[in-house]
Protein backbone atom coordinates (compact mmCIF):
# COMPACT_ATOMS: atom_id res chain seq x y z
CA UNK A 1 0.00 0.00 0.00
CA UNK A 2 3.04 2.26 -0.07
CA UNK A 3 3.89 4.89 -2.60
CA UNK A 4 6.22 3.25 -5.14
CA UNK A 5 9.69 4.83 -5.16
CA UNK A 6 8.52 7.74 -3.02
CA UNK A 7 10.64 7.04 0.05
CA UNK A 8 10.89 10.66 1.18
CA UNK A 9 7.13 11.20 0.87
CA UNK A 10 6.39 7.90 2.62
CA UNK A 11 8.64 8.78 5.54
CA UNK A 12 7.21 12.28 5.81
CA UNK A 13 3.63 10.98 5.78
CA UNK A 14 4.55 8.45 8.50
CA UNK A 15 6.13 11.16 10.65
CA UNK A 16 3.17 13.54 10.34
CA UNK A 17 0.75 10.72 11.02
CA UNK A 18 2.65 9.65 14.15
CA UNK A 19 2.53 13.21 15.47
CA UNK A 20 -1.17 13.48 14.82
CA UNK A 21 -1.98 10.44 16.99
CA UNK A 22 -0.50 11.95 20.15
CA UNK A 23 -1.47 15.60 19.68
CA UNK A 24 -4.56 15.27 21.95
CA UNK A 25 -2.15 14.76 24.86
CA UNK A 26 -1.20 18.43 24.52
CA UNK A 27 -4.78 19.55 25.33
CA UNK A 28 -4.91 21.68 22.22
CA UNK A 29 -7.47 20.41 19.74
CA UNK A 30 -6.61 23.16 17.27
CA UNK A 31 -3.33 21.40 16.50
CA UNK A 32 -4.86 18.38 14.70
CA UNK A 33 -6.66 20.71 12.28
CA UNK A 34 -3.47 22.69 11.83
CA UNK A 35 -1.42 19.58 11.04
CA UNK A 36 -4.04 18.20 8.63
CA UNK A 37 -4.29 21.56 6.82
CA UNK A 38 -0.53 22.06 6.60
CA UNK A 39 -0.04 18.43 5.56
CA UNK A 40 -2.47 18.78 2.68
CA UNK A 41 -0.96 22.06 1.47
CA UNK A 42 2.60 20.81 2.04
CA UNK A 43 2.11 17.55 0.16
CA UNK A 44 0.39 19.40 -2.66
CA UNK A 45 3.41 21.70 -3.03
CA UNK A 46 5.86 18.82 -2.58
CA UNK A 47 4.31 16.70 -5.31
CA UNK A 48 3.95 19.75 -7.53
CA UNK A 49 7.72 20.30 -7.30
CA UNK A 50 8.61 16.59 -7.54
CA UNK A 51 6.50 15.44 -10.49
CA UNK A 52 7.66 12.13 -11.92
CA UNK A 53 4.78 10.90 -14.04
CA UNK A 54 2.02 13.43 -14.38
CA UNK A 55 -0.55 10.74 -15.13
CA UNK A 56 0.10 9.17 -11.70
CA UNK A 57 0.53 12.40 -9.72
CA UNK A 58 -3.08 12.63 -8.49
CA UNK A 59 -3.04 9.00 -7.38
CA UNK A 60 0.23 9.45 -5.47
CA UNK A 61 -1.01 12.60 -3.72
CA UNK A 62 -4.25 10.87 -2.74
CA UNK A 63 -2.31 7.93 -1.27
CA UNK A 64 -0.06 10.26 0.74
CA UNK A 65 -2.99 12.18 2.25
CA UNK A 66 -4.92 8.95 2.81
CA UNK A 67 -1.93 7.51 4.67
CA UNK A 68 -2.21 10.35 7.19
CA UNK A 69 -5.99 10.25 7.59
CA UNK A 70 -6.83 6.54 7.58
CA UNK A 71 -4.74 5.20 10.44
CA UNK A 72 -3.35 8.22 12.38
CA UNK A 73 -6.45 10.43 12.34
CA UNK A 74 -8.82 7.59 13.27
CA UNK A 75 -6.40 6.16 15.84
CA UNK A 76 -6.10 9.61 17.43
CA UNK A 77 -9.63 9.13 18.76
CA UNK A 78 -8.40 6.38 21.09
CA UNK A 79 -6.24 9.01 22.79
CA UNK A 80 -9.20 11.40 22.91
CA UNK A 81 -11.36 8.62 24.36
CA UNK A 82 -8.76 7.84 27.02
CA UNK A 83 -8.97 11.44 28.21
CA UNK A 84 -12.71 11.23 28.95
CA UNK A 85 -14.07 10.56 32.45
CA UNK A 86 -14.28 6.78 32.00
CA UNK A 87 -11.62 6.56 29.32
CA UNK A 88 -9.94 3.35 30.45
CA UNK A 89 -13.27 1.57 30.77
CA UNK A 90 -14.35 2.67 27.29
CA UNK A 91 -11.10 1.45 25.78
CA UNK A 92 -11.74 -1.98 27.26
CA UNK A 93 -15.34 -1.85 25.98
CA UNK A 94 -14.07 -1.30 22.43
CA UNK A 95 -11.61 -4.18 22.74
CA UNK A 96 -14.28 -6.52 24.12
CA UNK A 97 -16.83 -5.55 21.48
CA UNK A 98 -14.36 -6.09 18.65
CA UNK A 99 -13.01 -9.38 20.04
CA UNK A 100 -16.41 -10.90 20.83
CA UNK A 101 -17.75 -9.68 17.49
CA UNK A 102 -14.87 -11.24 15.55
CA UNK A 103 -15.05 -14.53 17.46
CA UNK A 104 -18.83 -14.91 17.21
CA UNK A 105 -18.84 -13.91 13.53
CA UNK A 106 -16.14 -16.47 12.74
CA UNK A 107 -17.69 -19.44 14.55
CA UNK A 108 -21.30 -18.74 13.59
CA UNK A 109 -20.29 -17.96 10.02
CA UNK A 110 -18.26 -21.17 9.80
CA UNK A 111 -21.12 -23.25 11.18
CA UNK A 112 -24.17 -21.64 9.59
CA UNK A 113 -22.95 -19.18 6.98
CA UNK A 114 -24.65 -19.57 3.59
CA UNK A 115 -25.42 -16.10 2.24
CA UNK A 116 -22.38 -14.02 1.34
CA UNK A 117 -22.21 -10.63 3.05
CA UNK A 118 -20.17 -8.81 0.38
CA UNK A 119 -18.55 -11.37 -1.91
CA UNK A 120 -16.78 -8.83 -4.10
CA UNK A 121 -14.80 -7.51 -1.12
CA UNK A 122 -14.62 -10.49 1.24
CA UNK A 123 -15.78 -13.83 -0.23
CA UNK A 124 -15.68 -15.75 3.07
CA UNK A 125 -17.81 -13.44 5.20
CA UNK A 126 -21.49 -14.32 5.53
CA UNK A 127 -24.64 -12.49 6.60
CA UNK A 128 -25.20 -15.14 9.28
CA UNK A 129 -21.72 -14.52 10.62
CA UNK A 130 -22.26 -10.75 10.64
CA UNK A 131 -25.49 -11.12 12.62
CA UNK A 132 -23.78 -13.52 15.00
CA UNK A 133 -21.02 -10.98 15.43
CA UNK A 134 -23.55 -8.39 16.62
CA UNK A 135 -24.80 -10.80 19.28
CA UNK A 136 -21.17 -11.27 20.25
CA UNK A 137 -20.81 -7.50 20.54
CA UNK A 138 -23.80 -7.37 22.88
CA UNK A 139 -22.18 -10.06 25.00
CA UNK A 140 -19.04 -7.91 25.11
CA UNK A 141 -20.89 -4.82 26.37
CA UNK A 142 -22.83 -6.81 28.97
CA UNK A 143 -19.61 -8.36 30.24
CA UNK A 144 -18.20 -4.86 30.49
CA UNK A 145 -21.19 -3.64 32.51
CA UNK A 146 -21.14 -6.50 35.00
CA UNK A 147 -17.39 -6.89 35.39
CA UNK A 148 -15.84 -3.41 35.41
CA UNK A 149 -18.18 -0.72 34.05
CA UNK A 150 -21.40 -0.47 36.13
CA UNK A 151 -21.97 3.11 34.87
CA UNK A 152 -22.84 1.60 31.50
CA UNK A 153 -26.65 1.43 31.25
CA UNK A 154 -28.48 -1.32 29.41
CA UNK A 155 -29.42 1.21 26.74
CA UNK A 156 -25.75 2.19 26.38
CA UNK A 157 -24.84 -1.49 26.15
CA UNK A 158 -27.33 -2.22 23.37
CA UNK A 159 -26.63 0.92 21.36
CA UNK A 160 -22.85 0.64 21.54
CA UNK A 161 -22.95 -3.09 20.80
CA UNK A 162 -24.98 -2.56 17.63
CA UNK A 163 -23.34 0.65 16.43
CA UNK A 164 -19.75 -0.25 17.23
CA UNK A 165 -20.33 -3.82 16.08
CA UNK A 166 -21.63 -2.69 12.68
CA UNK A 167 -18.99 0.02 12.28
CA UNK A 168 -16.25 -2.41 13.31
CA UNK A 169 -17.37 -4.93 10.69
CA UNK A 170 -17.43 -2.11 8.14
CA UNK A 171 -13.84 -1.24 9.06
CA UNK A 172 -12.86 -4.85 8.48
CA UNK A 173 -14.57 -4.86 5.07
CA UNK A 174 -12.95 -1.57 4.15
CA UNK A 175 -9.48 -2.95 4.89
CA UNK A 176 -10.33 -6.02 2.79
CA UNK A 177 -11.27 -3.65 -0.02
CA UNK A 178 -7.89 -1.94 0.24
CA UNK A 179 -6.00 -5.23 0.25
CA UNK A 180 -7.86 -6.53 -2.77
CA UNK A 181 -7.35 -3.24 -4.56
CA UNK A 182 -3.59 -3.46 -3.95
CA UNK A 183 -3.47 -7.20 -4.66
CA UNK A 184 -2.15 -8.32 -1.26
CA UNK A 185 -3.42 -11.03 1.08
CA UNK A 186 -2.35 -9.43 4.37
CA UNK A 187 -1.40 -5.90 5.34
CA UNK A 188 1.94 -7.16 6.69
CA UNK A 189 3.82 -10.10 8.20
CA UNK A 190 4.57 -8.82 11.71
CA UNK A 191 2.11 -11.21 13.43
CA UNK A 192 2.68 -14.79 12.18
CA UNK A 193 -0.60 -16.39 11.12
CA UNK A 194 -2.56 -13.16 11.51
CA UNK A 195 -1.04 -10.87 8.88
CA UNK A 196 -0.01 -7.35 9.77
CA UNK A 197 -0.98 -5.07 12.64
CA UNK A 198 -3.59 -3.40 10.44
CA UNK A 199 -5.35 -6.75 10.03
CA UNK A 200 -5.85 -6.77 13.82
CA UNK A 201 -6.69 -3.06 14.09
CA UNK A 202 -9.03 -2.46 11.16
CA UNK A 203 -12.22 -2.76 13.23
CA UNK A 204 -10.84 -0.65 16.08
CA UNK A 205 -9.87 2.15 13.68
CA UNK A 206 -13.50 2.64 12.69
CA UNK A 207 -14.85 1.97 16.18
CA UNK A 208 -12.63 4.54 17.92
CA UNK A 209 -14.15 7.79 16.56
CA UNK A 210 -17.71 6.44 16.73
CA UNK A 211 -17.26 5.48 20.38
CA UNK A 212 -15.60 8.78 21.25
CA UNK A 213 -18.42 10.87 19.78
CA UNK A 214 -21.03 8.65 21.42
CA UNK A 215 -19.36 9.27 24.78
CA UNK A 216 -19.01 12.96 24.03
CA UNK A 217 -22.62 13.59 23.00
CA UNK A 218 -24.78 10.84 24.53
CA UNK A 219 -23.13 9.04 27.46
CA UNK A 220 -24.26 10.40 30.83
CA UNK A 221 -21.94 8.37 33.04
Amino acid sequence: MALPERKFERNLASLLGSLLIFIPLLDNLKLPLFIISISFIGFSILFLLRIRTIEKAANEIALAIFAILYIPFLLMHLVLLRKTAFGVEWLFVIMLIVMTNDSAAYYIGSAFGKKRLYELVSPKKSIEGAIGGLFGSLLGTLLSKFIFFPQLTYIDAVITALVIGIVGQTGDLFESLLKRSFGVKDSGTLIPGHGGVLDRMDSILFAAPVTYYYVLFFFKG
